[in-house]
């Protein structure tokens, strides 16, 4: 049975009219299948499919992002890789089935996969914790990328979680230094690492595995520092309120591209990814191949200069600059010479101010 969102409500009706019309059976028995009418109720179908995704707004990409039926990690990792081989456990704690990590290949060359996971149904849902993923789970990360480190195999990461467990049993564990030493690993690899996008990218759990040479984001997913129903409840107190919210964090495709966070848009089929699974995962598959292959005449050294020129490169045109050269990481910020002015009158007011008083008396004086 499908799930529709709530402004997909024409589009449903239209489709439960194709399947009463693709029944062979009414109330008088078996009836002629109208071939004509189901044709012209499908093409409807598609016009209204085209017109409505080609007009979402913020909100409505990020309930795209988050629906039940859209193709999750596992279902990528099925279709894209071959002799995949899943690894378990960090050594310290357990295993986290929040996320799915083991070595497999692609065009012929071995790669390491990682996939936050939320699960199909309810049952694997509860099972992959909804995708939020614990200590434990990083640790076998950073355990799994320096060991492909090693031995210089590619690393591919699918991105699809609200954010990282916050539960007090994840606290005690360490989760915000899982976190952090999960981006550090991901910073200091010297070998390509792309990540991938496919549902929600939310909070510190996907920058923990996102911090790659290509991330590359679905037509209709989202990354963002904090849920557009988080946002809204800080800023306005108020959780009904996450549109604006979510226009606000910018946290579409089409404008973290436009900012340069990420490098490149998959564009999803008719209606989203939840559509035609195999035609995205086969749009993913080019993708990493095409990126892989960028990759392949560089260096470890230039790899890792790739990753670090790529994050430094981020804002640059917004407020800072580069002191010197991309090679070098100290930063100074680029202001207006008014701010500066302005800045540095502030600073210097009391000095200022003397000078003023003293420049005053002597025309007093000179005048008297």
């Amino acid at each position: 049975m499908k799930n529709y969102l709530e402004f997909e409500k024409e589009i449903q009706s239209l489709e439960e009219e194709v399947n009463g019309l693709k029944s062979p059976f009414d109330s008088e028995g078996i009836a002629e299948v109208d071939t004509v009418k189901i044709k012209n109720t499908q093409d409807q179908i598609n016009i209204k499919l085209k017109e409505t995704y080609a007009n979402l707004n913020s909100w409505q990409k990020t309930l795209v992002a988050r629906h039940e039926d859209r193709p999750k990690s596992k279902f990528y990792i099925e279709k894209i890789f071959s002799n995949f081989t899943a690894l378990s456990g960090d050594r310290y704690f357990g295993d986290d089935k929040s996320v799915i990590a083991g070595f497999g290949q692609i065009d012929n060359k071995s790669v390491l996969i990682i996939g936050q996971e939320k699960g199909d149904d309810l049952n694997t849902r509860i099972e992959r914790n909804f995708g939020m993923m614990r200590p434990e789970g990083y640790r076998k990360c950073i355990r799994l990328m320096r060991l492909a480190n090693r031995f210089q195999i590619p690393v591919i990461t699918f991105i699809d979680t609200p954010g990282a467990y916050p539960g007090i049993g994840a606290e005690q564990r360490g989760q915000a230094s899982a976190i952090a030493n999960s981006i550090e690993c991901c910073m200091s690899l010297t070998v390509p690492n792309i990540s991938i996008i496919i549902g929600e990218g939310g909070s510190g759990g996907a920058i923990a595995l996102a911090s790659s040479n290509k991330l590359i984001m679905l037509e209709n997913s989202i990354y963002s520092v904090i849920s557009p129903e988080g946002c809204a409840s800080i800023l306005w107190r108020d959780p009904s309120k996450s549109l604006q919210a979510a226009e606000a964090m910018k946290l579409t495709a089409k404008d973290l591209l436009k900012i340069g966070i990420i490098d490149e848009i998959i564009n999803e089929p008719l209606g989203g990814a939840h559509r035609d699974g195999e035609g995205i995962a086969q749009d993913v598959k080019l993708s990493i191949i095409k990126n892989l292959r960028f990759f392949e005449k560089l260096t470890k050294e230039e790899v890792y200069d790739h990753r670090k020129k790529k994050f430094l490169q981020i804002g640059r045109e917004k407020g800072f600059i580069k002191s010197t050269n991309l090679s070098n990481s100290s930063f100074s910020y680029d202001e207006s010479s008014i701010k500066k002015i302005k800045r540095n009158i502030i600073k210097n007011k009391y000095i200022y101010f003397g000078v003023g008083l003293i420049i005053l008396t002597l025309i007093i004086s000179i005048t008297y």
